[in-house]
């Protein structure tokens, strides 16, 4: 019985057998033809068999090779079962929570009490903090990216997802320290209902609604003055008068850095930060730990 026939020989034969060329076949596999046929010959002496009939004309299998190829294909797709299944259990062993978030959460140190919360739980767990365009309300979300993330309601397609709210805070106004309106202690909202407002990109869908108040509004479609799409974005354009915005008072701190001024609102309400994660992966014990240490910081009812 013959033994001791590895994988690359046989990765090495089905990828001739597929090309039925062989410098096809080393160039698919990365390695030399010359290479490539001295492993071929090698594998047909272990085997006391001829695999492929070489000529001029080009190369084909022999009977034992054509009866050979299926067994070759099953051993390599049951390694590659295999071999995903060591993978699925190594990634078990490290587990990695990623955490998705479009703004530094900050919040009076509010990441480190969760993940110290989190790692009193599972002290093995690394988190990785994985940052992510505004363009993508969900923070990573939607398309997998991440494990859970630090969100602003409302979330679109809100059905898919579950959330526990770790801030709620008012919505002030951002504006340039020249507006008009930066003079006063506070601003009705119905002040600013006319001024260029600020908003986030349309992929944002119901949060770039939330943020422009349209429920304010009385039915008045807001004055867009500049879509902004990150924190360095909102700055620049506040400063360059483009217009005004919302900002959640937990990150006034980002913007206000020189020529910006937040104020107070009258005729809004606060704004909620949450983090969410989606419903089918609420089995999922890193998930399940995470949103606990979150509860924490949730507001009291």
């Amino acid at each position: 019985m013959t033994t001791d026939v590895h994988g690359r020989d046989l990765r090495y034969f089905v990828a001739v057998a597929d090309e039925l060329h062989f410098t096809r076949a080393a160039e698919r596999l990365y390695v030399s033809q010359p290479a490539l046929s001295k492993q071929i010959r090698a594998l047909e002496r272990q085997l006391g068999a001829e695999l492929f009939h070489r000529d001029r004309h080009g190369v084909e299998l022999t009977s034992a090779g054509a009866e050979l190829l299926p067994h070759a294909r099953r051993v390599l797709a049951a390694w590659e079962e295999g071999a995903a299944a060591v993978e699925r259990a190594r990634a078990a062993q490290r587990s990695t929570l990623v955490v998705g978030m479009s703004t530094s959460p900050g919040r009076g140190g509010l990441l480190p009490a969760i993940r110290s919360r989190f790692t009193s739980a599972y002290p093995e767990a690394t988190v990785r903090l994985k940052q992510v365009s505004w363009e993508d309300p969900t923070a990573g979300l939607a398309d997998g990216a991440v494990d859970v993330a630090f969100v602003w309601l409302p979330l679109p397609d809100a059905r898919r997802y579950a959330w526990t709210v770790v801030a709620e805070e008012p919505r002030l106004v951002a504006l340039p320290d020249t507006h008009p309106l930066a003079a006063r202690e506070e601003v009705d909202f119905a002040d600013l209902a006319d001024e260029p407002f600020l908003a986030l990109p349309g992929s944002a869908g119901p949060l770039r609604d939330y943020w422009l108040a349209l429920d304010a509004r009385d039915g008045r479609a807001p004055r867009i003055g500049a879509e902004i799409a990150s924190t360095e974005e909102t700055y620049e354009a506040l400063v360059a008068g483009l217009g005004v915005c919302l900002v959640a008072a937990g990150n006034a701190p980002l913007i206000t850095l020189g020529g910006v001024t937040t104020r107070p609102v009258r005729g809004v309400g606060p704004s909620r930060y949450a983090l969410a994660w989606r419903k089918e992966d609420d089995g999922r014990p890193l998930v399940r730990a995470y949103a606990q240490a979150c509860r924490g910081r949730a507001p009291r009812s």
